[in-house]
């Protein structure tokens, strides 16, 4: 989709005009890495490649707590990674190991601006 926007600087992601979907993954890490970082850079690289991808942002403070969002083309494209078989195995181990808490939110994103990007 082109958007004709000037490119975003990182980390943000580089969305279409609305709509599309937002998928907010808030969570609470346990104590050590047992392998999520692996894991999270390869559901990222997996996610790039699914039909309907638009994006993501993610950032964690010291205390563990993060937040991710996601962008979808549509719902249905959020259902199938939803669905995807090596992303539910990242699930499941996420609900073994990785987190003490989270919560998922979905939204419609109806509008969206953004503010000025200096370069300097």
């Amino acid at each position: 989709m082109e958007t004709n926007q000037p490119a975003k600087p990182e980390p943000f992601a580089s969305t279409p005009a609305p709509p599309y979907v937002a998928v907010i993954f808030s969570s609470l890490r346990t104590a050590g890495d047992q392998g999520y970082e692996a894991m999270a850079d390869r559901m990222v690289t997996l996610a790039a490649q699914q039909p309907g991808f638009l994006g993501v942002e993610s950032a964690r403070n010291q205390d563990g707590f993060g937040i991710t969002v996601s962008y979808w083309a549509s719902m249905e494209a959020v259902q199938a990674w939803r669905e995807h078989l090596e992303h539910r195995e990242a699930q499941r181990l996420g609900l073994e190991r990785w987190y003490e808490h989270f919560e998922l939110r979905v939204a419609r994103v109806k509008r969206a601006s953004a503010g000025p990007t200096k370069t300097d």
